[in-house]
């Protein structure tokens, strides 16, 4: 059984999903529990888990037979950043401590795009060297820690980590008004009948649908071998934002320029990942899902 800490979050019930179409049995946490997604709905185990609670954690080792760890489980940072990071800090040391202790196979850990800030070259890949730049959020210069603490922390242990450096994601169950992600505000306005304001045609950059995100997770935790333990999981390719205009039929102006996206040829190489949604393909299926659920 795998066990996906923030399983019912975007990233992780995604995750979920596809970790049940490749037939696997999954057990997800979340903290406080909400309404479980209608795809997962009676097909995983959920458990309510403070990460930061070490012994109810260990606990579900005696509940279940866990064989793998995907660690996705974050908080919001509020106004105390020291609260913030012994939070999230706490979370990460209790998981790995679990993936020793079960002995599991693999740990997968959710990183961020965001290391690489800084780092002039694009498409940005894993073997580039990591910056030192100021960081624009706590996430990032959390995830951006979160990498040498886990390796390090595994070392010798038997247990494989795996360092997922995830790209911006967007799709079903993200919040429509997300602060971090402007493609379903943008979305948003849009169902809403009101005209957004035009996007530059040629700006863009990183951009992976959250389906395809969970199953890019999914391929790593379960393939046969690993050769690395970093993964950028995104789609490989930027999204122009006229195209995403294009797909909502409003109009876009002239301008702009892309940002760096993720290179996923380890990824592809070791998995065979490839993603399933275009830009075209992404916004028709958010928008058929925004139709019937609120998020």
């Amino acid at each position: 059984m795998i066990l996906v800490t923030g399983g019912l979050g975007m990233i992780g019930a995604h995750t979920a999903r596809a970790l049940l179409d490749l037939g696997q049995d999954v057990v997800v946490t979340s903290h406080r529990r909400g309404a479980v997604p209608s795809f997962l709905d009676g097909k995983v185990a959920v458990e309510s888990l403070d990460v930061t609670d070490r012994d109810a954690f260990l606990a579900l080792g005696q509940r279940y037979d866990v064989s793998d760890i995907v660690h996705l489980a974050g908080s919001i940072p509020a106004d105390d950043p020291v609260a913030y990071f012994r939070t999230d800090m706490t979370g990460l040391f209790n998981a790995l401590d679990a993936a020793r202790a079960w002995g599991v196979r693999r740990f997968a850990v959710a990183s961020s795009l965001g290391v690489y800030i800084g780092q002039g070259e694009s498409p940005w890949h894993e073997g580039l060297a990591l910056p030192d730049a100021q960081l624009p959020h706590l996430i990032i210069a959390f995830k951006k820690a979160v990498e040498p603490i886990t390796t390090h922390a595994l070392q010798g242990t038997g247990v494989h980590p795996v360092v997922l450096r995830i790209g911006s994601t967007w799709g079903p169950l993200m919040d429509p008004e997300s602060p971090f992600n402007f493609i379903p505000p943008y979305v948003s306005a849009v169902l809403r009948g009101e005209t957004p304001a035009p996007l530059y045609a040629d700006d863009g950059g990183d951009s992976c649908y959250a389906p395809d995100a969970g199953r890019a997770i999914a391929l790593l935790v379960t393939a046969d071998q690993l050769n690395h333990t970093t993964y950028n999981v995104s789609s490989g390719q930027p999204l122009r934002n006229g195209d995403l205009a294009d797909a909502l039929n409003v109009p876009a102006q002239p301008g702009g320029r892309l940002s760096p996206h993720l290179d996923i040829t380890r990824l592809t190489t070791d998995t065979g990942f490839t993603p399933q949604y275009d830009t075209a393909e992404a916004v028709a299926h958010y928008v058929a899902w925004r139709s019937e659920n609120p998020r």
